[in-house]
């Protein structure tokens, strides 16, 4: 009963184990599949066994490089707005028969290299928009004989075959009428029906990989080239081998049907092949050979194959070819049978060095000549464009790109004698410097010199130019003059602003890229007549209000964008960096800094010069001082007191002008008094040195009393305010009748300045005595001012 309930547990645990990791893997297609706003959804390389859930809407399905081992009937059923499936490089083993039934618009399907090992028709009956169809690589061993292919009737482009392949039967492609290329992989083909790679209307492209079916069943490999063969049809043989006469055979099949494109692609062959292969094309209408990644074991002795004909072969076109024994290779003047019709000749990374001279004057005819990707020096470029006998004499092309060569005046000169030239490419060289002064054919149009890291401009280049690349340099000025160009290309140098427009006055299109520019405005495109199109991203661009303002909503009114708005950005200030500058919003303040600097200074100057007028007409400085004042002395030892301290009776407040009546008549009259006052002059009493706020305060502070003589001339004085508020804190503070007022003339309250608050205050508070005019009240009045300052018991 345990071990059955521990069983029994066990089994419910992994349940919820499984269900979690399926609940997970669920969750992990959906992360793993990236859908970006075209609708196309990635999914590529994610270990996916099953088709996983993307948007219902997506256009695009990426499910390459998988562990799907099958599609079943519903898995995509959902998603019925799909035109492309990858499915390249899974698992595959079985498709349900209506995997692809709700696929209508379904326009690219691929399904190589994976593990279907037989073909449905039914697969593609409802795939009517299907325009491009890969099943290459899988292990079927058999194409046909059911119609696969025939519902396909917009098919342009089909892969099919893989080294499984052994038999092939008429498939449906003779009822495709737009089918314009083919790849066809069968190196191990033992059976083929003739007619099944026919299709209704010749195929533009054919290429086949048949391996060494050419040297092991020649027959089989004719039958095919029978089918595929066509005047129109450009055929090409990849993974070839090609030694003996009998691997030459087959293409009798292509001169019977007319080829005249044949190219050869990844393939080795030798002397002997070669010159059986011209044997056997002989009195063809073939007019294109090409040879690309060929391996050829010889030393090009083919002379066997000069009595051929090849007057239609205008086109030889050679990459990548490898010459074992190189050095032994002979000076082709035993190819002239073959060189002295073609019009058009590409050597491109063929390790060339030299045309010997002897071999040029076979070139009469050449009009094309691509030598790029070669070992061309100064040394053997003029032996190479030598143009005695005729040579070159219709050459309108050449291309000597990515060469040795380091003088530009030797080009120069040799391109002089090519009368017809119009495009001259001599790119990815190392001219490092222009001469002062050049000579070219009058004929010349097209000059690239990208990638020669020149340095400086001269007056070295033609005038007659339509179309000038100087990219990929280290120039920053342009000041040549160029009457007839249309187009520029200064991308990838130092330039920090564009060149004058004055010089170029049919300039079209100006591309500009990856410099230093700073800036552009309206004047500098003005300058070009007849700009139309500029590509001037990624440069170092200083984001002014200026630059802003133009790029954003007037520099469309001169010129149009070609490379994309968002591609220019700001490289300055450093808080827009990175930012693109048709985005970019700045504020009045960063737009106007001077004017807003001026205006805020001229605002803070009035504001102060306000401040200033306010505070003299309300005298809030002096209010300020004199808080200052009090609040220090409000801090001192409260010593007031004290009566021993209390040095004097009075201390006497008055105006200079009145010191007349004070010096000679107040202070006669109460220093002679019995007893006698102690009065606090001002004038006698203060500490020298001493700041005059401080001896006021110490004085009033020190006295019973403070004695003011009040006059117009004491309202009108600061330093008499002064000991005024001082002695009215004094008695709001201390709650004492310490102010005496003697009123030596007549005021008129409403005469008293407003800043005389405190005086105003004293008045209509406290009783104060008149000087009398009338010599018999003065008696009464001395009377009263004694009993005034007498000290309080």
């Amino acid at each position: 009963m345990i071990r059955g309930g521990q069983m029994r547990l066990l089994g419910t645990e992994e349940s919820i184990t499984i269900f979690i990791l399926i609940l997970a893997q669920g969750f992990h297609y959906s992360r793993t599949c990236v859908c970006d706003q075209q609708y196309f959804c990635n999914c590529s390389s994610n270990h996916l066994q099953q088709v996983p859930k993307v948007p219902a809407n997506a256009l695009g399905l990426d499910l390459s490089f998988n562990q799907i081992k099958s599609i079943h009937m519903n898995d995509l059923s959902p998603y019925s707005e799909l035109k492309t499936l990858n499915l390249h490089k899974n698992k595959l083993k079985f498709i349900h028969k209506d995997a692809f039934k709700s696929q209508h618009k379904l326009e690219v399907l691929d399904l190589s290299l994976n593990n279907l090992k037989n073909l449905s028709s039914s697969w593609f009956h409802e795939l009517n928009s299907l325009q491009q169809l890969n099943l290459a690589g899988n292990p079927y061993p058999t194409l046909g004989p059911a119609p696969i292919f025939q519902s396909l009737l917009n098919l342009r482009t089909l892969r099919v075959g893989s080294p499984s392949l052994r038999e092939v039967y008429k498939n449906g492609l003779d009822g495709l009428t737009h089918l314009d290329e083919m790849t066809f992989i069968a190196s191990n083909l033992k059976s083929y029906e003739n007619g099944s790679l026919k299709a209704a209307r010749p195929i533009g492209l054919v290429s086949l990989n048949l391996q060494n079916l050419f040297q092991n069943d020649p027959e089989l490999v004719s039958e095919v080239l029978q089918d595929v063969s066509h005047p129109e049809t450009l055929l090409i043989i990849n993974d070839a081998v090609l030694k003996t006469n009998i691997s030459t055979e087959p293409f009798k099949a292509a001169r019977e049907g007319g080829t005249k494109s044949l190219s050869f692609q990844n393939s080795t062959t030798t002397d002997e092949a070669m010159t059986s292969l011209l044997m056997v094309m002989d009195g063809s209408s073939l007019s294109y050979i090409g040879l690309e990644n060929v391996h050829l074991i010889g030393q090009g002795w083919w002379q066997k194959a000069s009595y051929t004909h090849y007057e239609n072969l205008h086109t030889a076109y050679i990459r990548n070819l490898e010459i074992q024994g190189f050095f032994k290779f002979s000076s082709m003047m035993q190819l002239g049978f073959l060189l002295v019709h073609l019009h058009k000749v590409s050597v491109i990374n063929g390790t060339v060095f030299v045309i010997p001279r002897q071999t040029t004057p076979l070139l009469k005819n050449l009009e094309y000549l691509d030598l790029s990707q070669n070992l061309l020096s100064d040394l053997t470029i003029e032996p190479t464009l030598y143009t005695d006998y005729g040579a070159y004499q219709n050459l309108n092309t050449l291309n000597v790109s990515q060469n040795i060569l380091k003088s530009l005046g030797l080009i120069s000169r040799l391109a002089t004698k090519l009368k017809s030239l119009r495009y001259l490419d001599l790119s990815h060289n190392s001219f490092v410097s222009m001469p002062e002064s050049c000579s070219w054919p009058a004929t010349l149009r097209f000059l690239n010199l990208s990638s020669t890291k020149l340095r400086k401009m001269t007056p070295c280049l033609p005038s007659s130019l339509t179309a000038l690349d100087l990219s990929e340099n280290d120039l920053m000025v342009f000041n040549q003059r160029f009457p007839q160009l249309t187009m520029l290309i200064l991308t990838g140098n130092r330039f920090m602003k564009l060149p004058h427009g004055e010089l170029f006055p049919r300039l079209q299109n100006l591309l500009i890229q990856r410099n230093a520019l700073r800036m552009f405005n309206g004047s500098d495109l003005k300058r070009f007549k007849s700009l139309q199109y500029l590509e001037a991203s990624n440069n170092n661009f200083v984001c002014s209000c200026e630059f802003v303002s133009f790029f954003r909503h007037d520099v469309n009114h001169f010129i149009t964008i070609r490379d994309g708005l968002h591609n220019y950005v700001c490289d300055t200030p450093f808080t827009l960096r990175g930012d693109a500058v048709d985005s970019v919003s700045l504020s009045v303040f960063e737009c106007y800094m001077i004017p807003a600097v001026l205006v805020l200074c001229s605002l803070i100057i009035i504001v102060l010069g306000l401040i200033v007028v306010t505070c003299y007409k309300f005298h809030i400085i002096w209010y300020l001082q004199m808080t200052k004042a009090w609040i220090q002395a409000k801090r001192k030892p409260a010593v007031g007191q004290l009566a021993e301290e209390l040095r004097y009776d009075a201390f006497v407040s008055y105006s200079q002008h009145d010191a007349e009546w004070v010096e000679e008549i107040l202070v006669p009259e109460l220093e002679s008094a019995h007893p006698p006052f102690a009065l606090c002059l001002h004038k006698r009493d203060f500490q020298p040195g001493r700041w005059i706020v401080d001896n006021i305060i110490d004085s009033i502070e020190k006295s019973h009393r403070t004695l003011f003589v009040l006059s117009e001339h004491f309202v009108t004085s600061e330093w008499c305010r002064y000991e005024l508020d001082f002695s009215h804190f004094r008695i709001v503070d201390e709650h004492n009748d310490s102010a005496v007022l003697v009123l030596l003339e007549p005021i008129e309250k409403e005469t008293i300045p407003k800043r005389f608050c405190k005086l105003r205050k004293i008045m209509n508070s406290r009783t104060y005595l008149e000087w009398p005019e009338d010599e018999e009240k003065r008696r009464e009045f001395w009377s009263n001012l004694k009993a005034a300052l007498q000290k309080d018991e």
